[in-house]
């Protein structure tokens, strides 16, 4: 009996045993996957040996209590915080991890700041696949390239390294997660940077800024959080072709407000404003008629620009480069960054312009061509050039004088006689004027010959009336000759007095038609004449002959008076004949 009670009393103490046994582990079984406090018991050289309670210690590698490059500060008795992750492996040791807990620590806590949407101070440490890993205090999150700056960067190795603050942007603690921002920080301050910019901006303020963009009129610098427009007019006194020759996204530049407009909050920069004006007391410096080295800075259609010093530039029109180059464009005189010797011509201080001459350094060929030849002289010279006008003859190596179109031939002004001359030819010429004031010089070739129609207009004078051939029929009138030698016109409203006459097809080539001369022009031996106009006149002398109607007669009676008369005169005339030759006869007969 006493036997079995001893049996059932063991029986009973081992159940309770292993309820407690089980409650003891289950205890202990809610421990894997949280932190909890250990306690160090033991240091080696590479582990912490951490009790935490349980069946056994743990061993942690020294190097997860202590920061890159610093040793751990760690004693025997010290209480840490650590991560169980298993109750014990292979060798029955517990599973434990300060970096994990100190992991949870900070989850925890970006949680809380995240929550309030606050900044949080990261490291930048590594590039990964489309960014950059960020460490957080011991929690690792992703920084995409897009949310880096406000603008592109090319190098981020100067920020790697570096406490910097960030936002987060998402947390996913299931998978471990963390995207941050930094460009949202930076957002924010630019932002509280433009308001007080904005407040405090005022005219002829100085800033510092950078170059955030260039185009082909000036370069966008942002001031902090505001952008303003520095043309390219603005960045310096000399010549600046394209923003990129001075400015490179990304410099730093100071500048000063130009002009703000607060309704549309546009801002006008300058740098050269910074610089002492190089037009000041320009008048002194370059006085007309003085001369000075310049250097071609660029050629356009109509001259070249001359850089005088940093800033000053004049202008040589393309009428002061050469003497005799009249219609060269001046990129076949001068080129870019050519040194030059100008001379002052006009000096404009307040609209800025200098006014300069290229020929005017150079010995004057005009000068030396007036002493050489006078008005009268005859010579022979090459054909330089044949135009529509006219023909240009060589007079020396630089100098053409013209021959005009009205002065190669007596019998024909047409650009018909220009034909007869080739470009190089020799050709004898007589000088007609000489203007060496008016660079030109005027030649003849007709004028070495005598005029052969000289004469031919004597006697002719407008208003006359006078006998013409018809020498060809035109859409716009007819063309006829006087006196076989003078050619005039008749225009078709002139050919009749009646509108429906007045058609050039009812005349023909040769037939004989009087006309009033009512232009001439001896030069030329042309006349204007009008068949109309002497039938006008003709009105008028018969109504003052005759009477006017007026007194009760009527036009057509005086028109047949006028008629009747003058073929009265018409018979008359043959009988006084008839009259004179039988007294004549009669005369011989005695």
């Amino acid at each position: 009996m006493a036997g079995a009670a001893a049996r059932l009393q063991d029986n009973q103490d081992s159940k309770e045993f292993a309820a407690l046994l089980n409650e003891s582990l289950k205890d202990q079984n809610s421990f894997v996957g949280s932190v909890v406090n250990g306690t160090v018991v033991a240091l080696t050289s590479d582990f912490a040996i951490v009790d935490v309670g349980l069946k056994s210690e743990g061993r942690i590698p020294l190097q997860e209590f202590s920061k890159p490059g610093e040793d751990p500060e760690l004693k025997v008795g010290d209480v840490v915080e650590v991560f169980v992750e298993r109750m014990e492996n292979r060798q029955g040791e517990s599973v434990l991890s300060r970096e994990k807990a100190r992991r949870e620590e900070v989850w925890a806590e970006l949680e809380k700041v995240s929550g309030k949407a606050e900044r949080v101070t990261g490291v930048i440490f590594g590039r990964v696949k489309g960014g950059f890993t960020v460490d957080l205090g011991g929690a690792v999150a992703f920084l995409p390239g897009s949310q880096v700056d406000i603008r592109p960067v090319r190098d981020v190795t100067p920020l790697m390294g570096t406490p910097q603050p960030f936002h987060i942007l998402k947390m996913d603690r299931a998978r471990g997660n963390i995207v941050v921002s930094r460009r949202a920080v930076l957002e924010e301050s630019r932002e509280e940077a433009r308001s007080d910019l904005m407040d405090n901006l005022s005219e002829g303020q100085v800033l510092k800024g950078v170059v955030k963009n260039i185009t082909d009129y000036g370069a966008f610098v942002d001031l902090g959080g505001v952008d303003g427009l520095l043309h390219v007019t603005d960045i310096s006194w000399k010549r600046i072709n394209h923003p990129s020759e001075a400015l490179q996204i990304g410099q730093s530049v100071d500048v000063q407000v130009i002009r703000y407009n607060e309704e549309t909050q546009r801002i006008s920069l300058g740098m050269k404003q910074l610089e002492a004006d190089p037009w000041k007391d320009i008048s002194v410096k370059f006085v007309p008629g003085s001369r000075h080295q310049g250097r071609i800075t660029n050629i356009a259609d109509y001259g070249a620009f001359v850089e005088l010093e940093d800033g000053v530039e004049g202008l040589v029109h393309v009428s002061e480069m050469s003497w005799t180059k009249k219609n060269v464009h001046p990129g076949k005189i001068v080129s870019t960054s050519q040194e030059v010797e100008v001379e002052v011509l006009e000096v404009d201080e307040d609209k800025r312009r200098i006014s300069l001459g290229l020929k005017q350094c150079q010995p004057n060929p005009w000068e030396k061509i007036a002493t050489q030849y006078k008005e009268g002289d005859e010579l022979e010279g090459e054909i330089r050039n044949i135009t529509e006008f006219g023909l240009f003859v060589a007079l020396d190596e630089e100098i053409d004088g013209m021959v005009h179109l009205s002065d190669v031939s007596w019998e024909d002004e047409s650009e018909e006689a220009l034909k007869a001359f080739n470009k190089g030819d020799k050709v004898k010429v007589k000088i007609l004027e000489m203007s060496p004031e008016k660079e030109r010089v005027a030649l003849g070739i007709k004028q070495l010959t005598n005029d052969p129609f000289e004469g031919s207009m004597d006697g002719l004078k407008k208003g006359s009336v006078v006998t013409c051939t018809v020498t060809e029929i035109t859409s716009g009138g007819i063309e006829v000759s006087v006196n076989d030698d003078v050619k005039g016109f008749i225009k078709k409203a002139d050919l009749s007095r009646e509108r429906s006459e007045q058609r050039p097809d009812r005349f023909a080539v040769g037939e004989k038609v009087d006309a009033k001369i009512v232009s001439l022009d001896k030069k030329s031996r042309k006349l204007g004449l009008s068949i109309k106009a002497r039938e006008v006149d003709e009105d008028k002398q018969a109504m003052q002959e005759f009477g006017s109607t007026e007194s009760g007669a009527s036009l057509g009676d005086i028109l047949g008076a006028a008629l009747k008369e003058k073929e009265g005169a018409k018979e008359e005339k043959p009988k006084k004949k008839a009259a004179s030759k039988k007294k004549a006869e009669e005369g011989k007969e005695d």
